[in-house]
Formats: structure tokens, sequence, C-alpha cells
């Protein structure tokens, strides 16, 4: 693993919702279980070097089961509005994950904490999302399930780069992560925390002050990016079912990268590399962590996480040089 002193003070560490409940999984409780057990694994050697660590997680899968799970007993059950939904995975999850990672350092003798922070976003409510959600969460469907859904639910559909139809609800910038210096400050006592749990729970502020929710599901990795760049961290990961980016993806030009700079990857964003519905939000973050002062944001696989911090797996964006 080399030397401590080659990998970063700080770092951010983002986990994709697919990772946490990859696909042709159920999501059963030991199932749930099972997964978080191996992410605790995969992570200790980021945990056991001497950092100020910061883990987020998505909750696409998890927030389309609670939907599911609502429109199953809506005539039973009020159901919930998204806030409280993303509200919900956001703590389950994390919950899941705290016990996980700590586990797997107790494994080890290591007693390090682990802490999780219930964490509201602030949005924009004139977000041009809120008129054109994109954000797919849940389950693939079939077409014909998909228009089902929409008569007897009213839910939005969209076909989800060839892999199927999946509810779309909107994905509002974050503005304002609630109470970040207090992420901060536990990251400093040496505890790994877990905050912004599936892009944060989305609310808005009016003028006096008070904040209240909104319906929305906010990008995982762009909350993730901007909660690095407010605590000024130059490194950023995010992990995901994938060991590179790829260009030219599903076609017989198929080219993994390894490093590229952030005008590099800007220009392969603009020539229509990365679809909405799977790559491009995390290039829009890593590009968006670079723009706001970022040093490297890495995109590799869960397994591979020390051997991405150190240069030897994955794929690295990089700021330009100056």
């Amino acid at each position: 693993m080399g030397e401590t002193k080659k990998f970063p003070k700080r770092l951010l560490v983002a986990i994709g919702g697919n990772a946490i409940l990859p696909a042709g999984h159920k999501g059963t409780p030991d199932e749930q279980a099972a997964i978080a057990a191996s992410t605790g694994r995969a992570l200790r050697p980021l945990m056991e070097l001497k950092n100020e660590l910061i883990i987020t997680h998505g909750n696409g899968p998890s927030v389309g089961m609670e939907l599911m799970r609502q429109a199953l007993s809506r005539e039973r059950v009020a159901a919930m509005p998204l806030d409280i939904c993303v509200a919900h995975t956001q703590g389950g999850i994390a919950y899941l994950l705290m016990q996980a990672l700590e586990n797997a350092l107790r494994e080890v003798g290591n007693p390090r904490h682990v802490v999780c922070l219930l964490t509201q976003v602030e949005v924009d409510p004139n977000d041009p999302a809120f008129r054109d959600p994109t954000k797919p969460v849940g389950y693939f469907y079939t077409v014909d399930e998909a228009q089902a859904l929409t008569r007897e639910l009213g839910w939005r559909m969209r076909e989800d780069s060839n892999r199927g139809w999946r509810l779309v609800v909107p994905s509002p910038k974050p503005r304002h992560i609630v109470d970040i210096s207090l992420i901060d400050a536990l990251a400093k006592r040496g505890a790994v925390v877990i905050a912004g749990g599936g892009g944060g729970i989305p609310v808005v502020r009016d003028t006096r002050g008070v904040r209240h929710g909104i319906e929305a599901v906010i990008d995982k990795d762009l909350t993730s990016a901007h909660m690095a760049n407010v605590l000024g961290i130059t490194d950023m990961i995010i992990l995901t079912a994938v060991k590179r980016v790829a260009i030219h993806f599903g076609t017989p030009a198929q080219r993994e990268l390894d490093q590229v700079t952030l005008s590099e990857i800007r220009a392969y964003r603009d020539q229509g590399h990365f679809p909405a519905g799977s790559m491009g939000p995390k290039i829009d973050a890593a590009i968006r962590f670079l723009e706001g002062g970022g040093r490297r944001a890495v995109i590799g696989h869960l397994d591979e996480a020390v051997p991405a911090l150190a240069g030897e797996a994955g794929t690295h964006i990089v700021a330009d040089a100056r």
C-alpha cells in the first residue's frame, strides 16, 4: 500500500447507490447487511490511514423501492413526500454503513469511530430541474409496465441508457449543505463521517430563514463535489461498479481512460460520451469539483479504493496545468 505520507490528509469518498445495492439484488435485509459488510471491508484500508475521511453515498435504487412500497400500500397507508423518502433512505443506508464500517475496523482491532449525520441540503425552489425532471430512481421497467405506472400513479417515466424505463424526478443543484461545520468538526476529531447520503434531504429556505422540504432527489455526486469544495478537500474519489470511465462505451471503439485533464474530460462530455442516466452525473461532479478548486477526482471500482487513491487503478481526472 506504500507509505501513508503518499496519501492526502483529507479525503472525500462518494459511494454510488448501485455499489451499495448492485443490480440483480432484491434488497432484502440480509442482502443489504451482507453488501454493507463487504463495503466495510473494501473501505477498511482507507479508514486505517491517518486521515480525515468523509463518506457520502447514493440512494437511487433504495428511494425507488421506498416509492414502490408506498404505491403498493397507498390504499392503507398515507404516502410520504419525496423529501421524507430521501430522509428514510439516508438514515437507513447510513445505519447499515456505520455499523459495517465500525465492524470492519474492530475486526482488525482499530478503535476508530464512525458517525453519520442526517444532512439537509438547500436548493433553489426555482431551479429549472423542477420543470424538467431527469433524475432516474428505482427499478427498471418494460415499456408496458412504465405506461401502466404512468396511468395508475402519474409517474413520469423515461428510458434509461437502453436498460429499461425508470421513474424520473426533479434533481436540483445543491446550494448549501446545512450544518457543514459539524461535518468538518467531526472529521477533524478523527471520526469517519458519513454525510450527504442520497445527495442530502432537499430543503428550501424562505426570507425568514425557515426551512421546509421539497420533493426532489439531489444528485449525490454533485453534493459530494460541493461538500469537498466548501471543506477545502483537494482529492475526491467516486466509487462505483465500474473500474474506469470509458469513451465510445459499448462500441468496438470503446477505450478506458486512465488519466485525463479537466479540459480533456470537458471535451469528451461535450462530444456526448457520458449519458445522463449513467456516467454523466459523475463526470459533471468531477468537473464541478475541479472547477471549484479540487486537485484530483478519481472514478473507480469500490473494491479498488486504495489502489485508486494510490494512482494504480481507476480514472484520474486532474486539474489543467497552470
